[in-house]
């Protein structure tokens, strides 16, 4: 390879990576403005944020819109988490809503369209949902799956269910996309979401996201209890009640970790 030709690649390089931190930095960032930063041409531009939202790094949720941080962004973040071990940092918080709810409490992390339980503490009642530690359910069926997913940029929640299809649980599973949309839409003005016998008959659950620094969601922490203690949607915000506060303390407490 040609001197000029290594000088182009390192200023592509150099380039994509800056537009990585102003997309960071601002949320969302047009061509235009990001040729300016860069004192490029907008066509050259538009050519480096293509090729980071074909490998997932940034989004655009419609054509000529701004770009948003991508998923890819939100593994690295979570991959940043991961290294001081979320479980560990998470332990006391989920042990504060235990004991303030007497119920099952558990951590969650988002596997394509699953949402896998990474760690639990039960519940001291005798009549209680045992550890879910390992249990992987369809987000779409579980409060702390559904949490994460209302908390997506419309397109990549649409990436990853370009399909439209939804599978079920029980007969309570939501089965129609545009019930699920609703849904979703409902959990984001609620600031919590819940599940009546969605995934398993008998186990119901509410649930909050946790969000990384540029708000990309990452997790998600929730309340599990046996489906006859949250049987309208009033247990389900005296659950939130409890459980809100202690997830905001739980973020701001990973976002100082990730960040030092």
């Amino acid at each position: 390879m040609s001197n000029n030709a290594r000088e182009g690649v390192t200023s592509s390089v150099d380039n994509a990576l800056r537009l990585l931190e102003l997309i960071g930095e601002r949320k969302a960032l047009r061509v235009s403005d990001a040729a300016t930063e860069l004192g490029v041409a907008p066509s050259t531009a538009h050519r480096l944020l293509n090729a980071l939202r074909r490998r997932g790094f940034v989004l655009q949720e419609k054509p000529n819109g701004a770009y948003r941080p991508g998923p890819v962004l939100g593994e690295i973040g979570l991959a940043a988490i991961g290294r001081i071990d979320i479980r560990q940092v998470a332990r006391p918080f989920l042990e504060q809503v235990r004991d303030s709810t007497q119920e099952t409490t558990s951590l969650s992390l988002l596997e394509g369209r699953n949402v896998r339980f990474i760690d639990c503490v039960e519940s001291p009642r005798s009549v209680r949902v045992g550890d879910r530690t390992g249990v992987v359910l369809p987000a779409h069926c579980t409060a702390a799956g559904k949490a994460i997913l209302a908390a997506m940029p419309e397109a990549e929640l649409s990436r990853r269910f370009a399909d439209r299809e939804l599978t079920t649980r029980t007969e309570f599973s939501v089965s129609d996309w545009q019930a699920l949309r609703a849904e979703l839409a409902e959990i984001r003005r609620a600031g919590f979401a819940m599940n009546v016998e969605e995934g398993e008959r008998g186990i119901s659950a509410v649930a909050a996201v946790l969000r990384d620094r540029a708000q990309t969601p990452l997790a998600s922490v929730a309340v599990v209890v046996p489906a006859h203690r949250l049987a309208v949607r009033t247990d389900a915000r005296k659950l939130a009640e409890d459980l809100l506060p202690v997830r905001d303390r739980l973020q701001e407490l990973l976002h100082a970790q990730v960040g030092s």
